[in-house]
């Protein structure tokens, strides 16, 4: 019988795994990080249009997360995709994306910016997808659902209803740091905006390594 490790252990009761959720999927949603760009493509927008940007953005966030949360096992099933592959592959874009961050790249490309400078809802695209729930935040929320042992059991669904708490509560920081973020930003200025985002750049390589290290454990094992 293999002995379930650390993760599975505290994704099994509702607060330790809504906290394993929150504090795992934060630095890699970044919230503070889409702060300058919801800000750069709502300047032309009233203060209740962006109040109501930035709710519609943390739902889609939940949304997203949410979906690939339940649905996500589907799709590796469907694929023949295991659980130290997935660690891999996410482990993998989720250091792309740290890397950018620690040298000081986008996260959108050239087009997804010209973009978002015309659109009237930002909201899903760019700024719930691909800038907050992205590919790396979608990897490892799936992850953290295929620790779950299937079977309808109480211990799955209090880890299930952990997962939802942290998600949610992950929607309503992304809705207050875009709805309040502003002046902070202003008040920082670009240069610590910048090391704020190297510094979360820096703890999102450090998860990744973390997946990668765990998915080639599982194949030795």
């Amino acid at each position: 019988m293999r002995t379930p490790n650390t993760l599975e252990h505290l994704l099994l009761t509702i607060p330790a795994g809504a906290t394993a959720t929150y504090l795992a999927l934060f630095p890699i949603v970044n919230p503070f990080g889409g702060i300058p760009l919801f800000f750069s493509i709502t300047s032309g927008f009233t203060r209740q249009d962006r109040y109501r940007a930035a709710m519609k953005t943390g739902f889609y966030v939940f949304l997203i997360l949410i979906t690939f949360m339940f649905f996500g096992r589907f799709v590796l099933n469907f694929f023949g995709i295991s659980l130290p592959v997935l660690q891999i592959a996410g482990g993998l874009i989720v250091a792309n994306t740290a890397w950018g961050m620690v040298t000081g790249g986008n996260r959108m490309t050239p087009e997804e910016s010209d973009e978002a400078n015309t659109k009237e809802d930002i909201s899903l695209t760019p700024m719930a997808m691909p800038m907050l729930s992205g590919p790396g935040s979608i990897g490892v929320v799936m992850g953290l659902a295929a620790h779950i042992e299937s079977g309808g059991t109480y211990e799955s669904m209090s880890a299930y209803l952990g997962m939802v708490i942290g998600i949610a509560a992950l929607a309503i920081t992304v809705y207050l740091f875009l709805r309040l973020g502003g002046p902070l930003v202003d008040r920082l200025g670009p240069t610590a905006v910048g090391a704020i985002n190297r510094i979360f750049g820096f703890l999102i390589l450090a998860i990744a390594v973390q997946l990668v290290w765990d998915g080639m454990s599982e194949f030795r094992t």
